[in-house]
């Protein structure tokens, strides 16, 4: 399976009228249409997808949300509070996914604008059921499953837009900033509260610790994150990252593991 994920269109299921799709647009918000109305398009764009494990089906990815500083350790060395402040977010467009494959070592491109490329190894969690205003006492049933994940950043174009007072999206969001594996649903997984996450560069262990230093839980995560917006299936959630982030060059190996997940692999190239 390619380290890309570009397959085509699957068939959808549209939410309105081909003329109120019109009418949508003329008011200037894009609105979905539903089935035989569909209208014709003059191009077909790709729907990122991951696999499922153990199941023919793919998961259709809606849209990337990032946790940002979710260990109090890795709080401090980016120089914040880690306090239960109330936790931020910001997304990477969904076609960033790149996918690993266990026992695969997959090609990693550095990217252009960076001299400071870091990695933050992340559980990711895959929501199968959408809402507003989630309460984290039910959150958890809004899941899927589970992935491994890594936060791909230009860190030193993110200090630089920090320092200026400006969006850091383009440290953060980018082509395949978000590499991950497959999603492994709750019913072979269960749920994650604890257990060991690690990231190793070229065999050296540079991030070590486990899944209960997390400020804020998966459960929290989902229901904060649907007060400001509407959740739905397909939506996935990046959990946040230990201490002890740090950078890369071409050549380097890294590699990563959450427990009760098969590890990850890629090469800096």
């Amino acid at each position: 399976m390619p380290d890309d994920i570009a397959f085509p269109t699957p068939r959808r299921t549209w939410l309105a009228t081909g003329a109120a799709a019109a009418s949508g647009a003329l008011l200037g918000c894009a609105t979905p249409v539903t089935g035989q109305d569909r209208p014709a398009m003059p191009f077909q764009v790709a729907q990122p997808v991951l696999p499922i494990v153990g199941s023919a089906m793919v998961f259709p990815v809606r849209r990337i949300y990032c946790i940002g500083r979710n260990y109090a350790a890795h709080a401090r060395e980016m120089g914040s509070d880690p306090t239960r402040e109330p936790p931020f977010f910001f997304q990477k467009p969904s076609d960033a996914i790149q996918l690993l494959v266990p026992g695969t070592v997959a090609d990693h491109p550095y990217p252009s604008l960076t001299k400071n490329y870091h990695y933050e190894v992340e559980l990711v969690v895959a929501l199968g059921k959408g809402g507003r205003n989630i309460p984290a006492a039910s959150a958890l049933e809004h899941v899927f499953g589970y992935s491994l994940g890594l936060d791909m950043t230009r860190r030193d174009l993110q200090r630089a837009m920090g320092d200026e007072k400006k969006p850091w999206e383009i440290g953060k969001s980018f082509d395949r900033s978000a590499p991950i594996g497959a999603i492994h649903p709750v019913a072979q997984v269960g749920h994650y509260t604890d257990g060991a996450i690690w990231l190793r560069v070229n065999g050296v262990t540079k991030q070590n610790a486990t899944l209960r230093h997390m400020i804020w839980s998966v459960a929290e995560q989902i229901a904060k994150l649907s007060e400001a917006n509407e959740l739905f299936p397909g939506d996935i959630i990046y959990s946040g990252t230990p201490e002890n982030v740090g950078p890369v060059v071409r050549g380097d190996l890294i590699e990563i593991h959450i427990d009760r997940l098969p590890g990850l692999s890629m090469r800096i190239t």
